[in-house]
């Protein structure tokens, strides 16, 4: 069964939450793609993965780059999912075509942004309804993350 997290930024932005969320990831032996909303959107979180902090290195790519099917992160805007991974992370808002081919997704949304708030919960509706489990996140004042449901 499909487990599906909800993840609600408070206190940091995609670019400073992303990046943790993905070590976690590869680092329990996953391998994640990451969809986001459009193909600028893709090239901003690829420069974000390089830059977001010295001397880290989160392996990854997209279609512009090649060896798809090796990426261990693949970021795309599409439902692609080269190298079988069993992890999505949905970043702005989007879906899934068929969220029961993963094990696990991570639905990161912008809990600042009414409409952002108002869609996650839609989306936490559906995806309970299909049967999925589903859980709640939340960002702790001191950093880290609290479940909440």
């Amino acid at each position: 069964m499909t487990e599906v997290g909800f993840y609600h930024l408070t206190r940091s932005p995609l670019e400073e939450v992303l990046p943790r969320l993905l070590e976690r990831v590869l680092g329990a032996g996953h391998r994640v793609v990451v969809k986001a909303r459009d193909a600028a959107e893709v090239e901003r979180l690829d420069a974000l993965l390089w830059t977001f902090e010295e001397g880290s290195f989160l392996p990854h790519g997209s279609a512009q780059d090649g060896w798809e099917a090796e990426q261990p992160i693949y970021l795309t805007e599409t439902d692609d999912n080269p190298a079988a991974a069993d992890v999505l992370c949905l970043t702005g808002g989007t879906e899934p075509a068929e969220p029961d081919h993963f094990t696990r997704i991570l639905d990161v949304f912008d809990g600042a942004n009414e409409q952002a708030l108002a869609a996650a919960r839609d989306r936490w509706r559906r995806h309970k309804a299909a049967g999925r489990g589903v859980s709640y996140w939340q960002q702790k004042p001191g950093g880290g993350w609290e479940k909440k449901a």
